[in-house]
C-alpha cells in the first residue's frame, strides 16, 4: 500500500495518522481520568456520610449511561438511521429467477449466483441459502475452500455451461466436487438480454450422504482436487479415530432424510443395511454435539470444511445441536456476577436505612 503512495506525500499523511491518534488517546484518557474522579468523588461522599446509599447508587448508575452515551454515539450516530424499509426494498419483491427456485419446497439446498459479483452481495442470501455473499466474520476455512477451489469450478462452469448448452448433466462430477459436495441444486447463470435462469445441478450430492471409502491425508484441502465425495471423503488424521473407514460399502437401499431443519439444530432419518461412514453437508465447527438416537457421539471433520461420522446398521435418527460448553461458562459467570452485584446494591440500601435510623 505504502509503495504505490509516492515518497513526498505518503510523509504528511503519516504525520496526521500520528496526530490523529495521539488525540483520540489523548481525549479517551481524560474522559476516564474523569470518570473515575466522579465516581471515587460519589463513593467517598457515600463513606463519609455526605449522601445515603439511593442517591450513590442513583449517581453512579446516571455516570455510567453518560459514559456509555458518549462513547457509543461515535459509532451510531442519529444519521446513520434511515427509515423503516429504506433499506429492505431490494428485497422486498423476488426476481422470477428467485421465484423460480422457490417452487423447491426441498427442506434444504444451496443456491450459486454466477451473474453477480457472487461473493460481494448479498440479495441472494435474502431468499436462499447462498454459496456466495458478503460478511465480513466469514469463517476462514470457508474462505480458503472459496480461493482454493469455488472459483475454481466457477471458472470451469462458466466455460463448459455455453458449451454443453447448459446441460448440467454434461459436465463431470470432478469439474465440481466441493460446490455438489456443498448441495448446490440450483446455479443462476447471466443470459442474453440481463435475463438469468435457475440450472438443475443432478450432480448435487445432498444433506447426507454414505461413502466407499475414507482417504485420510495430512492436508485436506489439496486432496480435494479431482476427487468424487460421492465415493470418497478426505479426512484428516487427526481424525481417524472419530471417523473410521466404512466397514462395508453402501447399499443401494441405504437412506438418509433430513427431517428437520435450525439453525442450531438439526435432525436426520437414516436406514441403512450394514452401516457406513455418512458426510453430512453442513459446515463442521467447534460447538456442535451429535446424538444417534439420544445418545451423544462423536463426529469429525471430511473434506475440510464438513461433518463425517459412523453409524450403526439399521433405521436411527441423528441429531446435531449447536450447544458450546463455553456459552454455558460465560452465562454462567454472567449470572454469578449480576447476583453479586445485586447483593451489593442490596447491602449498600439496607445499610443506609439502617444508619438513617
Amino acid at each position: 500500500m505504502q509503495g504505490a503512495i509516492p515518497a513526498d506525500q505518503l510523509a504528511p499523511i503519516l504525520v496526521n495518522l500520528e496526530e490523529m491518534r495521539r488525540s483520540l488517546f489523548t481525549a479517551d484518557a481524560w474522559r476516564s481520568f474523569f470518570v473515575i474522579v466522579i465516581g471515587c468523588v460519589l463513593l467517598g461522599g457515600y463513606l463519609f456520610r455526605k449522601w445515603n446509599a439511593k442517591v450513590t447508587v442513583g449517581a453512579l448508575l446516571l455516570l455510567c449511561i453518560v459514559d456509555m452515551w458518549s462513547v457509543n454515539k461515535r459509532y451510531l450516530y442519529d444519521e446513520q438511521f434511515v427509515a423503516k424499509g429504506t433499506e429492505m426494498k431490494p428485497f422486498l419483491e423476488p426476481s422470477e429467477t428467485d421465484k423460480e427456485i422457490l417452487k423447491d419446497k426441498t427442506l434444504d439446498y444451496r443456491v450459486l449466483n454466477m451473474a453477480t459479483n457472487t461473493f460481494n452481495e448479498n440479495n441472494t442470501a435474502y431468499w436462499h441459502k447462498s454459496i456466495g455473499g458478503y460478511h465480513a466474520a466469514k469463517l476462514r476455512r470457508y474462505q480458503e475452500m472459496i480461493e482454493a477451489h469455488i472459483q475454481g469450478e466457477m471458472e470451469t462452469l462458466f466455460t463448459k455451461i455455453p458449451e454443453v448448452g447448459a446441460d448440467l448433466s454434461k459436465i463431470d462430477v470432478t469439474d465440481t466436487p466441493v460446490l455438489d459436495m456443498l448441495n448446490t441444486r440450483y446455479y443462476i447463470v447471466p443470459l442474453q438480454q440481463g435475463a438469468k435462469a435457475p440450472l438443475f445441478n443432478l450432480h448435487a450430492l445432498g444433506n447426507a450422504w454414505l461413502v466407499k471409502e475414507v482417504k485420510y491425508v495430512n492436508e485436506e484441502i489439496d486432496a480435494i482436487h479431482g476427487m468424487n465425495p460421492r465415493e470418497t471423503a478426505i479426512v484428516d488424521k487427526r481424525f481417524a479415530e472419530t471417523v473410521k473407514q466404512p466397514a462395508a460399502m453402501p447399499d443401494s437401499l441405504d437412506n438418509i432424510v433430513l427431517r428437520s431443519y435450525a439453525p442450531n439444530a438439526l435432525q436426520y432419518e437414516v436406514d441403512t443395511k450394514q452401516g457406513g461412514t455418512v458426510v453430512f453437508s453442513e459446515i463442521y465447527y467447534p460447538g456442535w454435539r451429535s446424538y444417534i438416537d439420544g445418545e451423544e457421539v462423536s463426529h469429525g471433520r471430511a473434506n475440510y470444511i464438513l461433518r463425517a461420522m459412523n453409524v450403526p446398521a439399521g433405521k436411527h435418527t441423528i441429531e446435531f445441536v449447536f450447544d458450546p460448553q463455553s456459552l454455558h461458562a460465560t452465562e454462567t459467570i454472567a449470572f454469578i456476577a449480576l447476583g453479586i452485584m445485586l447483593l451489593g446494591a442490596l447491602g449498600a440500601i439496607v445499610m443506609g436505612l439502617r444508619k438513617t435510623k
